[in-house]
């Protein structure tokens, strides 16, 4: 997962280290109430069909986007400033543009992820939000933030502190999975937050782990898996996008991708059996995303390319074994574990072509964006292998309700939702168990 950017300075252009992944600014990691009954297993969302009075919306977006446009759909940098209108040095920097407002109008952006840096209070987040949405103009934004709560939690500093994926899942009580999620979906829904890169599938068999650890909801994969499969209903009961992460499994490795190249040794036989279930289950559930991770694993791909590059895992296995329809995103791209053999450019390029639809936090989004863009007019990248991935976003933006009409945030709705009585209930029930 991705770093905190709040520690980087203009000067040096330090790398931000991801915001969705495995780790960052907090110790260890860059990403309903009640407890009733699961629904019955959902499939990821199918847009409707259409009918000549009545649109598709997918593809009447799509069909309204020049290639730049399309191209820009599939990136979502971290940006700086507490209000759409702020200035910043640093968004100038990095991205030749001053305010956010202007960075997602120049780049046609997709989505921005959000970090503790882009926090004051409820109603200034609310504003920040709001301001960006309208920034975007024509399709909506994919707002994300890591809220895994526990060790990685961005927004901590607004939402109630529930306990993390390692405490709920010594508890062995599916349905506070599935409260505290949707809980979390709720705030995060209430401050125009619309996707969470939640929760963690990795299953944490490996005790010298020092990206995953608790942050995973333990070390039996058949536990993880119902753990994970209930989190992301909750997320569902929300209506907020949910990203399990960091497939194909992170669980065992002793390398911290955000500094290094982890390498992953199961064999594919132990790959199913450790660390395929989690994801299987989060599939069978509906979720939104899956994100990759940045780790070699040789019995699944022998190139040496991690995950995040492959095609073998990324489109083979995810896509085609498991059936995955959502959308793929990368693990932060401006870590370590992506950019050992390439230059930043080609490792967007190499994303795209592996089978990703989402680009997280490219450590030069400029360079990363003319690149696919030169990919894309050159034929490297097939129009049709672009119009795949912009399709899959329309389709998660769709499925949450924003194509139909920009989201707006409410400052009074999150003043009402954010650590309310029955939210911090619930934290104290998971606490005491």
């Amino acid at each position: 997962m991705p770093h905190s950017p709040r520690h980087l300075a203009t000067a040096g252009f330090l790398t931000v280290a991801l915001a969705a992944c495995a780790g960052g600014g907090g110790p260890a990691g860059t990403t309903p109430p009640g407890g009733k009954a699961a629904p019955p297993t959902r499939s990821t969302p199918q847009r409707p069909p259409q009918t000549p009075d009545k649109p598709d919306p997918v593809e009447s977006a799509l069909a309204g986007m020049s290639v730049a446009e399309k191209v820009g759909q599939l990136f979502m940098p971290v940006l700086y400033g507490t209000s759409a209108s702020s200035a910043s040095g640093e968004n100038q920097a990095r991205y030749g543009a001053k305010t956010p407002a202007q960075v997602i109008r120049k780049y046609h952006l997709g989505g921005v992820i959000l970090f503790p840096q882009n926090v004051r209070s409820a109603r200034q987040v609310v504003g920040l939000t709001n301001g960006m949405q309208r920034a975007a103009e024509g399709v909506p934004l994919l707002v994300a933030t890591d809220q895994e709560n526990g060790l990685v939690a961005r927004m901590s500093a607004l939402m109630t502190d529930f306990p993390g994926a390692g405490e709920i899942g010594a508890k062995k009580d599916l349905s506070l999975s599935r409260a505290v999620a949707a809980a979390t979906g709720r705030e995060l829904r209430a401050l125009g937050v619309n996707l969470d890169f939640a929760p963690v599938a990795d299953v944490n068999v490996n005790p010298a782990n020092p990206v995953i650890g608790r942050r995973a909801f333990g070390d039996d994969p058949q536990k993880v898996a119902k753990m994970v499969s209930a989190a992301v209903k909750g997320f569902d009961d929300a209506k907020i996008a949910a990203t399990v992460k960091h497939f194909p499994g992170h669980g065992d490795t002793a390398v911290d991708s955000h500094s290094g190249l982890p390498v992953i040794k199961h064999t594919k036989a132990e790959w199913e059996r450790i660390d395929a279930p989690p994801f299987k289950a989060a599939i069978a559930a509906g979720v939104d995303a899956v994100m990759s991770a940045h780790i070699v694993f040789p019995k699944l791909d022998p190139s040496g390319d991690p995950a995040t590059l492959s095609k073998p895992i990324l489109t083979g296995l995810l896509r085609e074994k498991l059936g995955f329809k959502g959308v793929i995103s990368t693990d932060a791209l401006n870590m370590g574990g992506a950019r050992t053999k390439y230059d930043d450019g080609e490792v967007a390029v190499r994303a795209v072509l592996a089978g990703a639809d989402l680009l997280l936090m490219p450590n030069d989004l400029p360079e990363a964006h003319r690149a696919v863009l030169a990919a894309v007019r050159s034929g490297r990248i097939s129009k049709q292998r672009l119009d795949q991935s912009v399709t899959r976003l329309l389709t998660l933006k769709q499925s949450k309700g924003l194509l139909a009409e920009a989201p707006v945030a409410s400052a009074a709705e999150a003043a009402r939702v954010l650590r309310s009585a029955e939210h911090r209930k619930l934290a104290a029930r998971v606490s005491r168990g």
